[in-house]
């Protein structure tokens, strides 16, 4: 089975090869930008895997909590960040606007459409780590965006993506929503993968199954 290649790749090269043809496209193809104009200040995940999220950045020593002060790049943000206790530095990139300025954690707010440009407004290592909170099913290009990360994170820096099983459907790139919460964690990983950027990454869920939302993470080492 091979991925259906965008237009200005060439076959080759094709960081999508054996994906299903369509497997990144979503049902609403509009631009990003009229979804998330408005500002939704709500929370996307039950208070167990809230708490999973936090208790992630700690135990890999990425918040506030660390000996030492930390740099870290939250992707696709909003107005919560998810840290029990805030990094020294928190760089927020979101869509919209109103809601970064909302996040009480941030120190600094970038605007981005990711899916327009997966480049990130950032020099290379320039992080000592990456988060994505629920919200990595929303991307079209994610082998470029996560390449980006690996290139703006220090080397031994740590990326962490979490994810659950909601989303907004209409926005979730197809393949998403046609796997389960165990497939979720297979498409991360190798996603990471292929980037060629990372150490091998862990899949793990954070809370207890079967009780509220599931909270998964996938976590690895930049080279």
């Amino acid at each position: 089975m091979s991925a259906d290649p965008a237009p200005d790749r060439a076959d080759h090269h094709d960081p999508y090869t054996g994906f299903p043809p369509g497997f990144f496209a979503r049902d609403d193809e509009r631009p990003d930008a009229d979804f998330y104009g408005p500002p939704r200040l709500v929370t996307h995940i039950d208070d167990a895997a809230t708490a999973a999220v936090g208790d992630l950045y700690a135990e890999l020593g990425i918040d506030g909590s660390a000996r030492a002060p930390r740099r870290v790049l939250d992707l696709m943000s909003s107005w919560v960040s998810h840290f029990r206790t805030p990094p020294a530095e928190l760089v927020v990139l979101g869509m919209n606007a109103d809601e970064l300025a909302a996040n009480p954690a941030a120190t600094e707010r970038v605007v981005h459409d990711l899916n327009a440009d997966p480049r990130l407004p950032l020099p290379d290592d320039d992080v000592d780590a990456a988060v994505c909170c629920v919200s990595i099913d929303y991307l079209t290009r994610p082998i470029e965006v996560l390449a980006e990360v690996g290139r703006v994170l220090r080397p031994g820096g740590t990326l962490a993506v979490t994810f659950s099983d909601r989303c907004f459907p209409t926005k979730a790139v197809r393949g998403w929503l046609l796997t389960d919460d165990a497939q979720h964690g297979t498409i991360v990983a190798e996603l990471v993968r292929r980037t060629g950027r990372f150490t091998e990454p862990v899949v793990e869920l954070r809370t207890e199954p079967g009780v509220g939302d599931p909270l998964y993470a996938v976590v690895a080492t930049a080279r």
